[in-house]
């Protein structure tokens, strides 16, 4: 039996450290089914969003959601430790360590004991091995536990200040440009026919694209940070952006740049599908309303008309428009249905202030 604990010991140990140095250490995309992080914010999640479905309020219900993400990574850093050390206790147990309190007859709890003060490096010495066997192992989860805070130590940094920080700064700068929150119509009309300026945009949501794919890939937590204001998320701002190029990509706006809006489209559907796939690997279609039929195409092309963005008005560009949008907008319902993120319209429905417009103090007449 001690041995049959031993080797459940060790498997659990081995399988918290691999699962640590692939969140943590190695910025590979891991597509294994069973990982303990993935089970941990799978479960998690699914009870902490179906008690914010419960929430009426919105604001409530935003700043409810928006603690998971930060309070999530604390959380998973407490059950990884807490399996190293239940891991440690166990292989104590298994072989029988003896120690200066009781060379015989030890309970499991003593040893978890003595596994939670070597791990943290307590150094309190009123629980110690005296055989060799022992002795090892407190050496070596002694030496875990330094290099398990010194990555923890360097993990909070780089999703927080590096990663967070470079995707919220694109976010709050669309804020002017396509309004609170970001629609493709609204983002038209503010450019009107400075086009150069509109190319020079989607040129640096390309890259913003290509940053959000790569650090959402290598720390999957950050998906559930949220933006500081409720009309803002990542997701609104890459539905804007893609809704934007597939109006140009159909054909529907002249003097255009297309071929940057086809770049951007590329790689703005490329995060998103790959996103989806990570987060909400349901291929079930997901039951929303249709985003732009037929009279809101109608009501988007009266509105930018009006700025002088003329929309052409002929069914093969509609056409094209509508398949283009079957290519992302699947995505984008089953990542807004997990992750609890409102998708934007394609124009604003009421004139609102945007986000730099209100404060909690004034607002900008």
């Amino acid at each position: 039996m001690r041995y049959i604990v031993f080797v459940l010991g060790f498997a659990l140990l081995s399988a918290t450290l691999w699962d640590a140095f692939e969140v943590i250490i190695s910025p590979q995309r891991v597509t294994r089914r069973f990982r303990l992080a993935k089970l941990f914010y799978r479960s998690s999640w699914w009870l902490w969003s179906a008690t914010a479905r419960l929430t009426a309020d919105e604001d409530r219900r935003e700043g409810f959601l928006g603690v998971f993400g930060p309070l999530s990574a604390v959380l998973l850093f407490g059950a990884w430790a807490a399996a190293i050390i239940a891991g440690f206790a166990m292989m104590h147990w298994g072989v029988a360590t003896p120690l200066n309190v009781a060379p015989a007859g030890v309970a499991l709890r003593t040893y978890v004991y003595l596994s939670g003060t070597t791990f943290f490096t307590l150094g309190l010495g009123d629980v110690t091995p005296v055989s060799a066997a022992g002795r090892a192992l407190v050496v070596v989860e002694a030496g875990l536990g330094f290099a398990f805070l010194a990555a923890v130590i360097s993990y909070l940094p780089a999703i927080t200040s590096t990663a967070y920080s470079s995707r919220e700064v694109s976010i709050s700068l669309l804020d002017a440009r396509a309004g609170s929150p970001p629609t493709a119509g609204e983002l038209l009309r503010r450019h009107g026919n400075d086009m150069k300026e509109l190319g020079q945009l989607l040129y640096d949501w390309e890259h913003w694209s290509a940053e959000l794919l790569e650090s959402h890939l290598s720390y999957p937590v950050l998906a559930y940070f949220r933006s500081q204001h409720s009309n803002q998320s990542w997701l609104a701002a890459l539905t804007a952006i893609l809704d934007t190029c597939a109006l140009i990509k159909s054909g529907m706006i002249k003097d255009c740049p297309l071929r940057q809006a086809q770049l951007t489209f590329a790689m703005a559907r490329h995060a998103v599908a790959d996103l989806a796939q990570i987060f909400a690997r349901s291929r079930e279609p997901v039951a929303a309303p249709d985003r732009l039929p037929p009279e809101s195409l109608a009501a988007l092309r009266e509105m930018l008309g009006k700025a002088g963005v003329e929309l052409h008005d002929s069914p093969a560009a509609a056409q094209q428009l509508k398949e283009i949008r079957q290519l992302y907008e699947p995505h984008l319902e089953r990542l807004s249905e997990f992750l609890l993120m409102d998708l934007p319209r394609w124009f604003p429905q009421t004139k609102t202030r945007d986000t730099w417009q209100v404060t909690a103090w004034e607002r900008y007449p």
